[in-house]
Formats: C-alpha cells, structure tokens, sequence
C-alpha cells in the first residue's frame, strides 16, 4: 500500500525541494522523516561518525512543513527517492493556485542508519543567546578552505575522515561549545541571512536557529559551556 503525505502548498514544496538539493550536496544517503501534529520534520545529515574511534560531531539540518490530514509517522527514506517524488509532485502544481495542498508519495522505509537512531529532544531547550550570521559565515568558509587544502586529490578515506572531523569538530572563535560543522551546515543549506542566529541548548545537544532552518548537534556532554 502506497503511503501519502499532504504538504500545505506548493510553495512548501519548492522549500523542500531546495533544501534537500543542497544537503545532497553534502550527503546523498537518507533523509528522516517525523510527522506528527500537524507539522512534518525534515532531518538531514551533514555530519556524523563513521566509526567507534572517530570524534566528528553529530550535526543535523532540520525544515519543517505544515500538513494537512496526515497520519502520523517517523521513517528514514533514500534522499534521492524523496526528490524525485517532489519532482514528480511540482510537475502536477497548478501555477495559478500556488496556496492548494500538495499531495505526494512517501519512498519505501531503508534500514535505520546510525544518525537516524538518535533523536534531538523537542523540549526542554535552554537559550544561551545569539550570534551573527558573518561569524558563522566566516568559520564555515575558512573550514572549507582548510579541508580542501588538506585533502589532496587521490587521498585514503580513513585519511579525509580524521581531517574532517578535527576540523569540523573545532569551535568557532567566540564560540567554543559550537563546533565549525554547525556553521558548515548553516552555510551550506542556506540558513543563514540577516538575522540573527538564535542558540539553544539541553543536555548534549546545541541548536541554532534562523528564520530559515535550524541546525542540530550532538557532543559529548562535557564539551558544552553555558
């Protein structure tokens, strides 16, 4: 039995599409899909370890969308399936009447991957103020230059790995309980602007937030500072 899903417009179709094309480009493997109250929840990997030994920051992309009369799930999808359903979904949009819910098919469910299994709390946050998106802005780019300098072409996976997670999993100046993935990730789907980047925590997990998106991440729970 095919299983549907109900988006609230097609402007939140165009949405969903965007940002899951630019966490593509991150990470093509699978997307976590959370329904409930009303309100679908679009998780994404941009970071995570790859092994026991391996020190990189769990870090998350998070969207969500209004529904309409949708049963309740939580599932992990193929990114790619996801899209090519949004694809199939816009070609049927009716240009005219961009505020009529959109209807789409939900992928087949893949097996759990690590990322998927741990869940971000959805209370419980506690702020710890504000930053700017430049400052951010400025880590996620210096980070991009490190790594690719660092990472010459024809390099061993094990070796692209350990770089990325020592620089990723390195504070952003100011911000030291915030590693450089959080703001790679911000940079990358795009959720950064003109305001200001919100910044929350509970137990090992940080958020930052925007208008446009929000950015999860999990450290050990030493690491953070109030």
């Amino acid at each position: 039995m095919v299983q549907h899903f109900t988006l609230a417009d097609s402007l939140s179709l165009g949405d969903l599409h965007t940002y899951l094309q630019r966490a593509a480009r991150i990470d093509d493997g699978s997307v976590r899909l959370i329904s409930g109250s009303g309100i679908l929840a679009v998780y994404t990997a941009m970071l995570y370890p790859r092994g026991i030994l391996d020190e990189t920051p769990t870090v998350l992309g998070l969207r969500t969308f209004a529904l309409v009369d949708t049963d309740d799930f939580d599932i992990v999808v193929p990114l790619r399936s996801l899209t090519e359903r949004i694809a199939r979904a816009q070609a049927d949009v009716d240009p005219d009447d961009p505020s009529k819910p959109v209807t789409m098919s939900r992928p087949h469910e893949v097996s759990t991957v690590t990322w998927a299994g741990i869940s971000p709390p959805r209370g419980g946050w506690r702020p710890l103020g504000e930053t700017d998106a430049p400052r951010l802005e400025q880590a996620a780019k210096a980070g991009i230059d490190e790594v690719a300098e660092a990472i010459p072409t024809g390099t061993g996976e094990q070796l692209v790995q350990r770089v990325r997670s020592e620089v990723w999993g390195r504070g952003v100046d100011g911000l030291e309980y915030v590693p450089s993935g959080a703001a790679f990730a911000a940079f990358s789907l795009g959720f950064l602007g003109d305001d200001p980047v919100t910044l929350f925590e509970t137990g090992p997990w940080t958020r930052l937030s925007t208008r446009r998106g929000h950015v999860l991440v999990r450290q050990r729970p030493w690491s953070l500072k109030a």
